[in-house]
């Protein structure tokens, strides 16, 4: 039975989220039998030519989109950003520790994990301050020896982000880019590592997207007793084919990668379409009269993630409850912080933001 769209709620889930109505119809056209395979995506092997071909084609559109040169090695691998946040450090930390950035909820875990393997030095941390912006260039300085510099581009939580690609003083940037990737045009040459779990931003959950200098990579240092799947060398060498890869959701990454250079005009289109929907939805907070006080400062408001206040907690629960009665859910904030938070990710349509801001101006005026 095919679903009809129209009892779709408006998802403004932080994750999983959203994905592009014409990658799900695609998909649920082909999921019984991919055209020519005689099998679904699901059931075929992986190293059969079908999904080589696949992973193929999607690799060559994410190259495309976003620039990323030959010297870069692209891996799809498993266990989301958090498996990350082990792995970097199990392969890059050495005896001069690394420096992070403590930008939110994401970048501590990601500190947490990288301290339990060696060194960790703190280079800027917005925690006096609530988690409220992201650091200028001038507000950070790393250590030389360090063995690189970690960022999260994207503090779901907090609604925080960068919007420009920061200097990390000579030191190798390794960026956790798991909400905000392909979010934006971006330098990919500024970046050492850029790792993202999909289902953010990308494709569902399942699979994690590792872009990866070559230079990076040279430097991953040899260690007999790491268990072989956790160093990014036997991923690099099998062509993230060591093991039985996540085929399905590599599948639906190239079916989002295909909507974003064909309809959505690559990362300038897509850019423009979250700058217009962040527009709207942070007019309506500020013209509230602070009835709704937004938690980000204005540079660092993040695109994906919106994040705000009401004047009392019931008044959020309420507002929460309403907003799921008229299809819009999701917005619940996350239970660290409480408050109201909107996911605005790529594929989220304009028109739900539209549908949102209604809403908010009706129970203002209901319930101010």
């Amino acid at each position: 039975m095919t679903v009809s769209t129209s009892q779709r709620i408006f998802n403004f889930s932080a994750g999983p989220a959203v994905l592009p109505l014409p990658a799900l119809q695609e998909a649920q056209r082909d999921l019984v039998c991919y055209p020519g395979a005689g099998a679904s995506v699901m059931e075929m092997s992986h190293r059969g030519k079908v999904i080589d071909g696949i992973i193929k084609e999607t690799e060559a559109r994410l190259r495309r989109i976003l620039g990323i040169p030959e010297n870069y090695h692209v891996l799809f691998l498993q266990g989301g950003a958090s498996l990350q946040f082990s792995m970097v450090p199990m392969n890059f930390l050495g005896t001069g520790g690394a420096d992070y950035l403590e930008l939110g909820a994401w970048s501590k875990k990601a500190m947490s994990e990288a301290r339990k393997v060696g060194q960790v030095q703190v280079a800027w941390s917005g925690k006096a301050e609530g988690f409220k912006r992201m650091p200028g260039d001038a507000d950070f300085k790393v250590r030389p020896e360090a063995s690189y510099l970690h960022m999260t581009s994207n503090e779901t939580i907090e609604g925080i982000q960068f919007h420009h690609d920061p200097d990390s003083q000579g030191l190798p940037l390794v960026c956790d880019a798991s909400s905000d990737f392909l979010c934006r045009p971006l330098d990919i040459s500024r970046y050492a590592m850029i790792y993202a779990g999909a289902q953010k931003n990308v494709g569902p959950a399942g699979v994690t997207l590792v872009v990866m200098s070559d230079e990076f990579y040279s430097k991953a240092l040899e260690d007999e007793l790491r268990p072989t799947m956790l160093g990014y060398k036997v991923h690099v060498d099998n062509k993230s084919l060591y093991n039985t890869a996540p085929v399905f959701s590599i599948y639906m990454v190239g079916l989002v990668l295909k909507w974003v250079e064909e309809e959505m005009g690559g990362l300038s289109g897509i850019h423009a379409h979250n700058q217009k929907k962040a527009a709207l939805l942070y007019q309506a907070i500020d013209q509230s009269n602070g009835y709704y006080r937004g938690h980000a400062e204005v540079a660092s408001r993040s695109l994906m993630n919106v994040t705000w206040r009401l004047p009392s907690e019931d008044l959020e629960k309420q507002f929460v409850q309403e907003a799921q009665a008229r299809g819009l859910d999701g917005l619940k904030g996350h239970r660290s912080v409480g408050g109201i938070r909107a996911s605005i990710y790529n594929a989220f349509p304009y028109e739900g933001v539209e549908a949102l801001v209604s809403f908010m101006e009706e129970f203002r005026r209901k319930n101010g």
